[in-house]
């Protein structure tokens, strides 16, 4: 069982026939994790799953909760007296489940301005421009605000003590509370399921659905960590960086006792730090990066002259970890993972080129893979924005002025749904994109907000020249499918395996589409959002060209899994 930090006011359910006892507020996948049950699902093929994303993506987490298919564990709060249950691979559909349908139209709301996404980028947005005296409202899947960079505790009272005193959860709490008063008003719990230009907004609020025809609208919808396809990859207990993240600062949980962080980048070193502090063994981080020599010191000065303060962040990091004697290893990475006795067993090995080979092992509770995001830019390809392919973060990136503004008259998009940026340059092109915002609606700028649009601009490009000398410490392969056996599956929702995909690329179906027809790949939950960037490398690599705009699925409404009853019935909030 992994160990719950905090305590308050407890609620029971009852979970495969047993009871589980948690915190109020506490997510079902919180609460799971607490009593050590890692597995929440069974595949078509009779596998367990568990949590993966930790924030709705992966669809993984999916229970039949008092006799509901595809209840969401990650987005569901545990409440007294729930039933829930594993789901199977097909959801369960009574034929007495005929749904009523109402024979009205969608309630339609046309505020002035509409912010998809309440991380940093669109909590500064939302804030700027009702400061102005715009009427603003704030949308976000999540209940509550700060998306993943702030992750705001469960309750008041629910924050780990290692985290007591967080600076990053006290700012998102005073970014969120500067929203709040400047007027903003802010609805939780709202799924975005289409979008259709110039600009109107279909989403589901839990009641039913209902239209938002905004004057303009800032898409900040954030990014989502990759996947990376290797053996055992879907196994319970392994899940990505973010989502353990997220069950330590959301709700004062480990994710296990015995971790390992594997991946790219520094993210990964500061929840492995936060987790050993918290009481994990982290066995180790493995970093793919090489040990950073002399041909990086002009990088790290960058860093320095651009973001002192950040910078010296990521030291005492490093610093920290090895004070605690948490072994960071570097030019190594994961080759399998397999069950054991009461865990997992971790192959790792050091990066050649050739590959990675494996030569040592760990037993752990859980792995943490984080090998970096790719963008939630489904809303934006929906309404047409133009993007282009950005072949070193291997992801579509959105075509956007200096205001932020894209293709699409009236749509702004920023933060890492529109190009990997980062938290704080998030922040700055929020300041950026209200303020044209305001200037488009005919609003005037406060002489404050004109100086700190300059201050913002000139931030954003510290910031920017900051990841760039980031990443050039952080620079290493990123890995599509070459890690993965001929048996390990690329499309999870699907148990679609290398073997098939290659098997239909031999026979000169060389497109995405080709390979949705005839695996079935993209055609699960996730709608592709693991296993398509995945398979339109390896596409890419068969045909031996560079993906573009068009390698990937279109996007789709609705965006997630939505019942149709949800759908066509009349939101009431």
């Amino acid at each position: 069982m992994t160990e719950r930090l905090s305590a308050g006011r407890t609620v029971h359910f009852d979970f495969e026939g047993q009871p589980i006892e948690c915190a109020d507020g506490m997510t079902l996948a919180a609460a799971l994790t607490a009593a050590g049950e890692y597995r929440v699902r069974n595949s078509d093929d009779g596998q367990g799953r568990g949590i993966f994303c930790g924030m709705g993506v992966c669809q993984e987490c999916r229970l039949v909760v008092d006799g509901q298919s595809g209840v969401r564990a990650c987005m569901t709060r545990a409440t007294k007296s729930m039933r829930v249950e594993r789901q199977s691979a097909q959801a369960r559909v009574s034929s007495a489940e005929k749904p009523s349908l109402a024979d009205e139209d969608l309630p339609v709301e046309m505020p002035e301005l509409l912010v998809i996404g309440s991380g940093p980028a669109g909590l500064s947005a939302a804030a700027t421009a009702a400061e102005q005296g715009i009427d603003v409202l704030l949308l976000d899947e999540r209940v509550k605000a700060g998306g993943q960079y702030f992750k705001q505790p469960y309750a008041p009272d629910g924050t780990a003590p290692s985290l007591v005193g967080d600076p990053q959860i006290a700012a998102g709490r005073a970014l969120i509370e500067r929203a709040r008063r400047a007027g903003v008003t802010m609805r939780s719990g709202v799924a975005v399921w289409g979008a259709f230009a110039p600009r109107e907004f279909a989403v589901f609020d839990g009641t039913g659905s209902k239209l938002y025809q905004p004057g303009r609208a800032i898409i900040a919808a954030g990014a989502y960590e990759r996947g990376l396809p290797l053996p055992g990859w879907t196994l319970p207990g392994v899940m990505t960086t973010g989502a353990a993240q997220t069950l330590l600062r959301s709700y004062s949980v480990l994710p296990g006792k015995r971790v390992l962080v594997a991946g790219n980048g520094p993210l990964n070193m500061q929840v492995a730090l936060e987790l050993q502090r918290a009481g994990a063994d982290l066995v180790a981080v493995l970093e793919l990066a090489p040990r950073p020599g002399l041909s990086q010191f002009p990088a790290a000065v960058r860093m320095a002259l651009n973001a002192p303060g950040i910078t010296r962040q990521g030291w005492q990091i490093l610093k920290d970890l090895r004070a605690l004697n948490v072994p960071v290893i570097h030019g190594h990475g994961l080759v399998s993972i397999g069950k054991s006795d009461g865990g997992l067993q971790v192959l790792v090995g050091k990066v050649g080129d050739a590959g990675i080979a494996g030569d040592r092992s760990f037993d752990v509770d859980v792995v943490c893979m984080g090998y970096g995001f790719q963008p939630n830019n489904e809303i934006l390809r929906s309404l047409g924005c133009a993007h282009t392919w950005d072949a070193a973060r291997g992801s579509l990136v959105t075509t956007r002025d200096a205001d932020c503004a894209t293709s699409v008259s009236g749509i702004y998009a920023i933060g890492d749904c529109c190009g990997l940026g980062g938290a704080h340059a998030a922040r700055e092109e929020g300041i950026i994109a209200a303020t044209a915002v305001v200037r488009s609606l005919g609003g005037e700028l406060s002489p404050d907000l004109v100086r700190e649009e300059q201050r913002a601009r000139r931030r954003l490009r510290r910031h920017r020249a900051f990841q760039a000398a980031l990443w050039q410490l952080f620079g290493a392969r990123q890995y599509m499918a070459e890690l993965a056996l001929p048996d390990t599956e690329v499309c999870r929702c699907e148990n679609v395996s290398r073997a098939q995909i290659e098997g239909v690329l031999r026979e000169g179906n060389v497109s995405l589409a080709a390979l949705k027809r005839r695996t079935r790949l993209g055609m699960g939950p996730c709608q592709g959002r693991y296993c398509a960037p995945v398979a339109a490398a390896m596409i890419a690599g068969y045909n031996d060209a560079t993906p573009d705009e068009f390698s990937l699925f279109a996007p789709r409404v609705p965006f997630k899994p939505v019942r149709v009853t949800d759908i066509v019935t009349p939101s009431s909030r």
